[in-house]
């Protein structure tokens, strides 16, 4: 494990979430013991008396906290001879002190109102802890902020990168590659954005621009970068509300701006950083050294491999303590493993080793651990499936799963009773346990109903004539026909052999000739009204008739097929009803047989129900009716539809519809005649019909809870 009092620590100057004061070697006599511990006020500020059985060599080395607002330093080598651990002084800023023995040390907690700085001095036998007031700690603080490193170069350097990247959480990162970890950084907000400023650095042609990273989806809008004097500034303009923090690694300085939280008493910084935010600035630190400020800050206790060595440069502003910790191993490759409050803290390749290790050491035991055999009653799933997905090593997209048992496990079943018997390790068995109560559950059911909808509307009417003439004079012994001069005469009749007849040259005169024929009628209704009108003379030997026809005729009609059935969750189901009609196939030897079409309602359905409670349908609804008879057989007209929607349980809806309209405007007429005006219509018949078909599919799930509903 490390030891606190290692390695000297250079340079420590902690803000905002922890302030590290000069942390210098502490050595103390053997067998020191804290024997008082008073508190007074001088000078607008706390002093706290510390007297000891034997004087210090050193300052102790010490920290502060800011939340909740505290001071620690360690006494190494010494005891608690108070007799109590708990020191009230509530004098101006300092409430109380702990005094904590633990191991070769006593470790001192100042307890504060409100965060501040501190001094401490060894007077002989004495230590006494200066607080600084409270508002010139503070102004010293606002004084302070801005400068986020001290410059230790006496000469201009230049810069030798500049770069901008996309954090996992959507951060901007601009990253400098400074010439040394000894340039001065000065850190400040300005307006909208931040402005740095690199002390005593110049800045080379090729990164004297201005990046335009506003597409990369950050709070960040353009980087620009100038030189300045004998300083390179950096303008950082962004947009909406944004927090920052800072910390350098070595010879690389990055600062990001990510979108602030939402909800401001968390103080989570990134992707997965959760801890309390600090600054801390270390020139050539031991690592191990600083591990062990990380250590006392968090409270956790750290035990550092021994391979684990090197120095690092650091500085870090207003970064989670977590965050800190991950920068400072990725910096030097090392890796972490956590078992409590303890992490240990080696190279990668360490830890890979040893889990690696630790991992062959546990498959070596449950090759040795013995066999134990347990019988598992199913109630729902079948045991014979269990034992497959148990045994069954499969593989698909070019991967392979291995199969749930061990190498040495073995299942079967007892499909009379169900029952499932398991032979395997005992840890395995547990594991075979907890699988089955999860998969030996009972299936939820949905309830499906369709309703399909079919309605007609039909709309006819048509107008006729009827127009004819008889000539009978001939026939009963008079002259047919009319007069045209030099005993001429022409005779009319309805048909080529009425016109002989009427003439008296032979042949009997049909008085029910028409000229014109063109009755009203319709395709699906053949009767119709009519009126007629018939002109002769006295004699009742000519004939002139008229017959008038008309038809209307509107029909509505609806069908309704309602299927329904009950399937499991994720398990097909088909209903179908109808007839199935013959037809003769001829074979490829000539023979010919006989085959048949199926006319049915079906609906086949697949549901699965999602988490949220909806509901996925796989659906295929037929709607068939026998069609016309051609030569071939019967044909059949056919409404389908297939789909996948997803429906709210017990909500209805619309997959699907046909609609349909057919209208027919039919005139017939004689040539030249069926066009004179107004008498035209003596000559021609209208018709008109229009025929509107529509088709409906409603849709309605219902997940069934119990019993009574599948009734």
């Amino acid at each position: 494990m490390m030891n606190r009092n290692s390695r000297p620590f250079k340079r420590c100057v902690v803000a905002l979430g922890v302030v590290v004061a000069s942390l210098s070697p502490v050595f103390a006599f053997a067998q020191n013991a804290i024997e008082a511990v008073t508190g007074s006020l001088q000078g607008g500020g706390e002093v706290l008396r510390v007297e000891l059985s034997k004087p210090l060599v050193a300052v102790p080395a010490g920290f502060a906290i800011q939340a909740p607002a505290r001071i620690a330093l360690d006494l190494p080598g010494a005891t608690n001879a108070l007799g109590r651990s708990l020191v009230e002084v509530n004098q101006g800023n300092l409430k109380s002190v702990n005094v904590v023995e633990a191991g070769e040390r006593s470790r001192l907690v100042l307890n504060l109102k409100q965060p501040t700085s501190y001094k401490a001095e060894v007077q002989g036998r004495l230590l006494l802890i200066m607080l600084d007031p409270v508002a010139s700690a503070s102004a010293a603080a606002q004084s302070a902020a801005p400068l986020f490193a001290e410059n230790a170069n006496s000469e201009t350097l230049a810069l030798r990168d500049v770069d901008f990247r996309r954090g996992p959480d959507g951060a901007g990162r601009i990253v400098v590659s400074l010439a040394n970890s000894q340039v001065g950084v000065d850190l400040r907000p300005q307006g909208k954005g931040l402005v740095v400023d690199f002390l005593r650095t110049s800045l080379p042609e090729g990164l004297r621009r201005k990046l335009d990273v506003a597409d990369f989806g950050t709070p960040v809008q353009t980087v620009t970068t100038s030189q300045q004097g004998e300083r390179v500034r950096m303008h950082i303009d962004a947009v909406g509300e944004w927090e920052h923090n800072a910390y350098q690694s070595d010879s690389q300085f990055v600062v990001e701006v990510r979108q602030k939280k939402i909800d401001l008493n968390k103080l989570t910084q990134g992707p997965g950083f959760s801890g309390e935010k600090l600054s801390l600035n270390f020139q050539n630190i031991e690592v191990r050294s600083l591990l062990q400020v990380i250590a006392d800050f968090t409270n956790f206790n750290i035990v550092t491999s021994d391979t684990v060595t090197g120095s690092l440069t650091l500085r870090l502003k207003d970064v989670p303590w977590d965050q800190a910790l991950q920068i400072v191993m990725d910096a030097k490759g090392l890796g972490m493993r956590k078992s409590g409050t303890v992490l240990w803290i080696a190279p990668k390749d360490e830890i890979d080793a040893r889990t690696k290790k630790d991992y062959e050491a546990a498959l070596a035991i449950q090759k040795l651990e013995p066999l134990k055999t347990q019988a598992y009653q199913l109630n729902y799933a079948k045991a014979a499936d269990m034992v497959t997905q148990l045994t069954t090593s499969s593989g698909s997209g070019g991967g392979s799963a291995t199969r749930f048992l061990s190498e040495r496990g073995s299942a079967i079943s007892e499909p009379r009773t169900n029952q499932l018997f398991v032979t395997d390790t005992p840890t395995k068995l547990e594991e075979v346990k907890q699988l089955l109560a999860s998969l030996d559950v009972p299936v939820r059911q949905v309830l499906i109903e369709a309703r399909i909808v079919e309605a007609r509307d039909t709309f006819g009417r048509s107008l006729g004539v009827r127009l004819g003439a008889a000539d009978l004079r001939a026939n009963r012994g008079g002259d047919g026909g009319y007069g045209i001069g030099g005993n001429n005469r022409v005779a009319f009749g309805t048909s080529y052999g009425n016109a002989v007849a009427s003439s008296g040259a032979g042949g009997t005169t049909n008085a029910q000739g028409n000229f014109v024929n063109l009755p009203a009628g319709l395709s699906n209704t053949p009767s119709f009204g009519n009126f007629a009108l018939s002109i002769f003379n006295s004699a009742a030997n000519r004939f002139l008739t008229l017959e008038l026809s008309a038809m209307e005729a509107d029909g509505k009609g609806r069908v309704v097929s309602s299927p329904r059935l009950i399937t499991a969750d994720q398990t097909k189901a088909v209903i179908e009803q109808g007839t199935e009609y013959p037809y003769a196939v001829t074979a490829p030897n000539g023979a010919t047989t006989i085959a048949f079409k199926k006319a049915v309602l079906k609906l086949e359905v697949t549901p699965q129900i999602t988490p949220e409670g909806n509901i996925i349908l796989d659906l295929d609804v037929n709607k068939d009716s026998r069609g016309e008879t051609t030569v071939q057989g019967v044909a059949i007209d056919t409404k389908h539809i297939k789909t996948q929607v997803l429906v709210e349980n017990g909500g209805t809806v619309v997959i699907g519809g046909i609609f349909e309209m057919e209208e027919t405007n039919q005139e017939n007429k004689i040539p030249f005649l069926g066009d004179v005006p107004v008498m035209g219509n003596l000559f021609k018949n209208r018709t008109k019909e229009s025929s509107k078909r529509e088709m409906l599919v409603f849709i309605t799930p219902k997940m069934i809870a119990d019993r009574s509903a599948m009734r």
